[in-house]
This record gives C-alpha cells, sequence and structure tokens, in this order.
C-alpha cells in the first residue's frame, strides 16, 4: 500500500514545512516557541516513519525516497529561513544544502548503477545535530546565558555533516567512479 502509516508521517512533515516557514518569518509574539513546536513536531514524524516502517514491515519503495526527501526539504526550509532571520550565516546553510546536494547525487550515480547507498551512521548523526541547532537556533533570543549554544551547536552540525559527506564519497566514489571501471 502506497499510502501506509510511515508514507503518511513523510508527507505531514513536508506538509509541515510551509507553516513553518511562515511562522519563523512572521513577527509576532512567541513565535519562537510557535517554530519550534512545529518544528519539533515535524522532526518526531520523522522517528516515527522509520519506527513503524521497521517495526511493521512497511518500507516502500515511495517510502524510502520520500523521508530522505522530506528531511531534506525540513532541514534546508528551516536553514533559510534561519539566515533570513539573522540567525544563520549564508554561507554555513549553503555548505550544509551543498552537502545534501552531493550525497543526493551519489546515490542518483549509484542508483543508476543498481547500487543501493544505505544510510551510514555518520548520516543519522548529521540528522540529529542538524535538528538540534536548528531547534537552538529557533529559540537562540530566548535561551539567556545558554546563548552560545545555538552557534555552538551549527558547528558540531557543520562538521557532522561535512565528515558524513565526505564519508559517502570515500565509502562509495571508488566503486562507482574508480578506473575499475574502465574510466
Amino acid at each position: 500500500m502506497i499510502f501506509n502509516l510511515p508514507n503518511i508521517l513523510s508527507l505531514i512533515r513536508i506538509l509541515l514545512v510551509p507553516v513553518l516557514v511562515a511562522v519563523l518569518l512572521t513577527k509576532f509574539e512567541g513565535k519562537e516557541f510557535v517554530g519550534l513546536g512545529v518544528f519539533l513536531v515535524a522532526s518526531l514524524t520523522d522517528f516515527l516513519d522509520g519506527f513503524f516502517a521497521r517495526r511493521r514491515g512497511l518500507v516502500t519503495r515511495l517510502g524510502k525516497l520520500l523521508d530522505p526527501a522530506a528531511d531534506k526539504i525540513l532541514t534546508s526550509a528551516a536553514f533559510i529561513a534561519l539566515v533570513e532571520m539573522g540567525l544563520a550565516p549564508a554561507w554555513m546553510v549553503v555548505a550544509l544544502i551543498a552537502r545534501e546536494f552531493a550525497v543526493s547525487g551519489l546515490r542518483s550515480v549509484a542508483a543508476s548503477e543498481n547500487m543501493v547507498l544505505g544510510a551510514i551512521f555518520s548520516a543519522k548523526v548529521k540528522t540529529v545535530t542538524q535538528m538540534v541547532a536548528i531547534a537552538l537556533l529557533i529559540i537562540y533570543e530566548r535561551l539567556g546565558s545558554f546563548e552560545l549554544l545555538a552557534p555552538l551547536s551549527l558547528w558540531v552540525a557543520m562538521l557532522a555533516s561535512m565528515y558524513s559527506g565526505f564519508e559517502y564519497f570515500y565509502r562509495y566514489g571508488p566503486q562507482l567512479f574508480g578506473s575499475e571501471r574502465g574510466e
């Protein structure tokens, strides 16, 4: 079945993205907490869709496409909104999004060679650190004496993202682009 619970949760995550961006970029009292709530609900759907897909054997082709796309849409939109709010440097966000495009491109090349690149542990760490950084940056102005956590978490997310991107290319690049393929 295409529209099973995990896929519906991924679709909900995508549908929450415009709500999140609208909340973050609209000026009203308490927008940080509303934005954080929307982001946390969207992030929770990421955990739940994977949990239910594996636990109930509901892994589908659509889900394999939809889940990572929903993650990239959510985090990219959140980071771009944070740039607009002046809470994240544009160069860092460009680097984070470029990593996503690069790994997606690598996955596309692998798919054309009938290879599936499974998620690696560092990519899971990357996702968690990005979500923590986004959450802390959303409430940055409300953190008080903990305000250094937000920029620090962004640096941690940046390092985890770059490491994970390099690991994908190190691990799979030789198989896909190496001289053993006659190139």
